[in-house]
């Protein structure tokens, strides 16, 4: 049975073991390896990672049973709007619902908190794109995020509105 629980400091380098487990996967069709190794570098080192969890980014961690399958990253980037940052399932838990049940968590939780929109960034290549479509969101900009040394993400944004 799926649960989530919050996810804190202590938990970096879990956050870093299933980060390390699904980005090569994920990414390699689409990415450059430096291009991966930066990414990783930039966005999940432990210092990386503590500044997110200190600038208001929450974590959380899904579990099966008290295996841990998948995690996410969201926060409120202005009033009522919340961004997702990060989620990420394990390749042998994607298709079973998991993605879905971390993102209805978190619009349960950002509900509570008077939320209007939901947003997120996703590759233009990701297949991703296509489950995110599923569950009620919208591509509202298409865009190229420079991240430095050269190189671009070049996402969708995507948004669901929160009732």
């Amino acid at each position: 049975m799926l649960k989530i629980r919050n996810a804190s400091i202590k938990d970096i380098p879990l956050i870093q073991e299933l980060t390390y487990q699904v980005w090569p996967q994920t990414y390699a069709p689409i990415l450059s390896n430096e291009q991966i190794e930066y990414m990783l570098e930039m966005m999940y080192s432990d210092t990386s990672l503590q500044q997110q969890m200190r600038d208001g980014a929450r974590f959380l961690i899904a579990y099966d049973d008290k295996v841990p399958v998948g995690f996410a990253a969201y926060q409120e980037i202005k009033p009522a709007d919340f961004k997702l940052h990060k989620i990420y399932v394990l390749g042998t838990w994607q298709g079973k619902g998991t993605g879905r049940f971390m993102i209805n968590h978190i619009i349960e939780e950002i509900r509570k908190q008077g939320a209007s929109t939901l947003q997120l960034q996703v590759n233009r290549h990701n297949k991703a794109k296509d489950f995110y479509e599923l569950l009620g969101f919208t591509i509202i900009e298409e865009a190229d995020f420079d991240i430095g040394n050269g190189y671009f993400m070049n996402d969708y944004v995507m948004e669901k509105k929160i009732n």
